[in-house]
């Protein structure tokens, strides 16, 4: 059976080869080459080569598409950082902190350039479907960060909303990773859609798996400081969903997110989450778009090997500790 873990290994190297420039404008790509080398899960690379290689094309045909895919995510993420101020990414200092919002910005910029440069690499006969899948992928990408955005903002957000926003920021790229890795493979345009609603799903599920683990994972494994998403009131699903319950103690809940940001402030309202039993609920409900991702994958054309090979995926990224 196909493994996840093959196709990520690969990605590294690929990545790896990458040729960016030095000399005179260091400055411009050595921030590019510091956020490239940073690791992560190489998720979506990988699954852009799994697919590929599943409909029954070659991986070593979609390489550049899925560099191209890894880019454009770390791209996001270096203007994410000087979005929410953040000085950690992985377990180390972010662009941001280490070179300033300027090259955080730029180098990030030209990420982006770089990401689609790539992306054009396919085969001629796939340009035009490929760069529809990605370029309508990023425009949602921004949509659902204006949207987390304008969240931090809001005291009317709703658990609709919230879901509509990641399947915008984190479930449309995980889906658009999939249908492009598909359509190199040479999947039908049906079987193509199915794969971007499991990578949709998967994303959703892998999103709120994210919130959970900011309250209830392990700072070390993790990667990052636990309770972020409490001290920069970030509308997360544990959030939105204890709200949501009303009564005593979604009060509490309100008056415990005015407090100031610290360690109080995350004890507090861990405290609230588990006396509502949030983290179970969120357990369920990260199962239930679980779920969803395995029933668009069963209505593809792939052949139950190559199905399981999909499904042994979201049951590691549901189940993941960081």
């Amino acid at each position: 059976m196909k493994r996840i873990s093959d196709y990520s290994a690969q990605m590294e190297k690929s990545i790896r080869e990458i040729n960016l420039p030095g000399g005179i404008l260091d400055t411009l790509y050595q921030p590019i080459s510091y956020a490239l080398a940073s690791g992560g899960k190489r998720l979506r690379p990988s699954l852009l080569l799994m697919a590929a290689d599943c409909f029954g094309g070659k991986a070593t045909e979609a390489f550049s598409a899925a560099a191209g895919i890894e880019v454009f995510h770390n791209f996001t993420l270096l203007h994410d950082d000087v979005m929410d101020n953040s000085d950690t990414r992985r377990g180390r200092q972010s662009v941001y902190a280490k070179w300033g919002v300027n090259a955080a910005i730029l180098s990030g910029d030209t990420m982006l350039t770089l990401a689609t440069q790539l992306m054009t690499e396919v085969d001629d006969s796939l340009l035009r479907a490929v760069l529809d899948t990605f370029n309508s992928m990023a425009i949602r990408v921004y949509e659902g960060q204006r949207l987390d955005m304008d969240f931090e903002t809001s005291d009317n957000v709703t658990l609709e909303d919230y879901i509509r926003m990641i399947m915008d920021k984190t479930g449309s790229l995980i889906g658009a990773a999939c249908k492009i890795g598909a359509l190199i493979g040479g999947a039908s345009e049906k079987d193509a859609d199915k794969m971007f609603e499991y990578g949709m799903m998967l994303g959703v599920a892998f999103q709120i798996q994210d919130d959970w683990l900011d309250v209830f994972g392990d700072s070390t494994t993790f990667g990052k400081p636990i309770g972020g998403d409490i001290n920069n009131n970030k509308k997360s699903y544990l959030m939105l969903r204890g709200a949501a319950i009303g009564g005593p103690e979604a009060e509490a809940l309100s008056d415990a997110m005015k407090l100031p940001a610290g360690d109080t402030k995350v004890k507090v309202v861990t405290r609230l989450y588990e006396k509502m039993n949030l983290s179970a609920i969120c357990r369920q409900e990260i199962s239930s778009y679980s779920a969803k991702a395995l029933t668009a994958l069963k209505a593809t054309s792939l052949s139950d090997d190559d199905k399981e090979a999909f499904r042994a995926v979201v049951e590691k990224l549901t189940g993941r500790k960081k």
